[in-house]
This record gives structure tokens, sequence and C-alpha cells, in this order.
């Protein structure tokens, strides 16, 4: 009777061997069930989520996920580094265009907001995954992968802030109010989408939040 030591190895075997035939098949149920598993680890958060779960919603059982993945750390960790950092790579690069184009502060952030929540929409649910999850607490921000990610954040964050400020000292933004304190404003509408902006939604999707977002941003609640 095999032991579950030896059933581990075995299945680790196959495993790194279906990695490295690198099969076009293997590649895309391994994608299909990264895709299945972002959506549970957002619905239910990384550390509630079980392999049996994730399973259960990719329609096959615990052990078959061990095929692709040696544990629910691993398939976690994958999203990110299979697939966030080349949406972050693209947010940063379109960021870029748009701060570095000749339109004015305010057009610019309009289309940051939009290219941001866009992407969101595009890329649901793994960006919203990424500002729900406590990457610190999972040990993840030590990996060379998740400091890159940090980094591009930060080079968002970065961009959208030198063009407040642009807009600050040509005289379009008002300058009573912090640059960093707008900011933080900015960055706290569009990263709390991440509780309840979903595709799909019937009342409210990313252009009527873009809309939304940027006329009380630039424009104030209050009727006058």
């Amino acid at each position: 009777m095999a032991t579950s030591s030896t059933t581990s190895s075995g299945m680790s075997k196959r495993r790194s061997s279906a990695q490295t035939e690198n099969s076009p098949g293997y590649q895309a149920k391994r994608a299909e069930l990264m895709g299945l598993a972002a959506e549970v680890f957002k619905e239910k958060g990384f550390e509630a989520a079980t392999l049996n779960d994730i399973a259960e919603r990719f329609g096959t059982d615990r052990a078959s996920i061990y095929y692709y993945f040696a544990s629910k750390k691993e398939l976690f960790q994958a999203l990110f580094h299979d697939i966030l950092i080349g949406v972050l790579n693209e947010n940063v690069a379109v960021a870029s265009e748009i701060a570095a184009s000749d339109r004015s502060a305010p057009d610019k952030l309009r289309a940051l907001v939009e290219q941001q929540l866009m992407s969101y929409e595009k890329h649901y649910p793994y960006v919203f995954l990424y500002i729900q999850e406590d990457m610190a607490k999972l040990s993840l921000e030590n990996t060379a992968w998740a400091r890159d990610m940090a980094r591009k954040t930060k080079r968002f964050e970065t961009i959208v802030t030198d063009v407040l400020q642009q807009g600050v000292d040509d005289g379009v933004l008002r300058a009573d109010v912090s640059v960093t304190l707008m900011a933080k404003a900015l960055f706290g509408m569009i990263n709390w989408t991440h509780r309840w902006l979903k595709p799909g939604m019937r009342k409210t999707d990313a252009r009527q939040t873009i809309d939304a977002f940027c006329a009380i941003f630039f424009d104030g609640a209050v009727k006058r």
C-alpha cells in the first residue's frame, strides 16, 4: 500500500513532467484553473478558501489540483507571478504615455482613472485580488516578483501624483489641498471598488463608475 509521501512524490513528478513538456492542453487547463481559483479567492479570501472549494469550482476533486499546483499558496502566487505582473506592466506603460502627452492635467487624470478602472474590469478579478489581500501576511513580499509588483504599483501612484501636481502648478487644480491628500482621495475611490464593482452588474459598470468618480473629484457633490 502506497504511503502518502510516496503518493505525493509521484504527483510531484507528474506535475514537474507536465510543466516541462509544456503541452497546450495542460497549460490551457492550468490557466482555466487559475481563473476559477482567482474567483474563489476573491469571494472567500485567501485564508478562508480551500483547495476543496477550488476543486469544486473546477469540477474535479482536490487530488487533481496537485497535478497543476503543489499547494494553495503556490496556486495563489502563480496568479500574481503569471498574470498580474503583466497587467501591472501594461497599466504603467499606458499611464506613462498619458502623463507624457500634451493634454491638460484634468484630461490626463480622467484618462488615468479610465485606464485603471477599465483594466480592473478587463482583468477581473486579478487586480482586485491584489488590492484585497495582505501580501505581507502571506509572506510574499520577500520574493523578487512581489517586490517588482510593489515597485510598479508605486510607479503608477507617482505618475498620478505628478499629474496632480502639474494641475496645481498650471493653476487648473486647487492649491489649498495637499496633492498627497488629493492622490489618496482619488486612489481611495478607485481601489475601494474591489468591494463592490463586478463585470456584468446591471446597475453599475466601469464606465458609469468612471463618469461618477470624475464628476465628484473634479466638480464636487454639492449642487450649486
